[in-house]
């Protein structure tokens, strides 16, 4: 049911992927929607970029952008961006605790600054973002206590009179829950791309594909994304 009492404009951050689609649908109940993605040079960005046209069409969003920050691969430093670095499975990912290659160095910083500025600019009151604490171990940029200062920083930045607060509605949710709560809310998990190395069929081993397969498998729900593997033994 179309919500008639929605509270101004948020913009949302929109990767096209499993966390940021549902993410979408939250600020969707509340919020007349503005989506915003950002090609940073990732291996697949042509994928997500399709993924993001579809859940922006999906939602009727009355304004979307996309936005060029490819200087963000260009500074380099990690494997979802250079050529010559493989992308990790879970396993070798999450080895000895350390910060998996997958990070992108002080990539929501930048991510945020865009959003931010848009959201000035349209007097939006809202910016959305998809970060999740509890399956990036080591992500420093999707911490509880990094959008805490981040909000800080806005308040301090932008125009007295705007009014921009930055909201993580998934933030400690696992992913099991974000499977969950897109159904609930009708979000079209079918159009999402969660895959960090491939674009036409997702690989399956990956970090980000691993997750994605354990939560919907914990969810009890079908996940609609065709993998490599299982294409294999059809």
């Amino acid at each position: 049911m179309q919500n008639d009492k929605k509270i101004g404009k948020a913009v949302a951050l929109v990767s096209g992927g499993l966390d940021s689609c549902v993410t979408a649908a939250v600020a969707a109940r509340d919020h007349h929607l503005a989506l915003l993605h950002v090609d940073y040079g990732q291996k697949t960005e042509a994928r997500e970029r399709k993924s993001f046209n579809n859940i922006a069409q999906f939602y009727g969003a009355g304004e979307k952008r996309i936005v060029n920050a490819r200087f963000i691969g260009d500074i380099g430093g990690s494997s979802l961006t250079e050529p010559d670095k493989n992308i990790p499975a879970l396993r070798e990912a999450l080895k000895d605790g350390k910060i998996p290659s997958t990070y992108v160095p002080f990539r929501n910083a930048v991510f945020l600054s865009i959003a931010v500025a848009w959201a000035e600019v349209l007097e939006a009151t809202s910016v959305y973002i998809g970060a999740v604490q509890s399956d990036r171990p080591g992500y420093p940029d999707c911490r509880e206590e990094f959008l805490a200062a981040f909000n800080r920083v806005v308040r301090l930045g932008i125009r007295p009179e705007s009014h921009i607060q930055i909201v993580a509605p998934l933030l400690h949710s696992s992913k099991k829950d974000i499977v969950l709560k897109g159904v609930e809310l009708g979000a079209p998990l079918h159009q999402t791309w969660s895959c960090y190395g491939e674009q036409e069929i997702a690989c399956g081993c990956c970090e980000s594909c691993a997750l994605r397969r354990q939560a919907f498998a914990e969810a009890g729900i079908q996940d609609p994304v065709p993998y490599a593997d299982l294409e294999a033994g059809r």
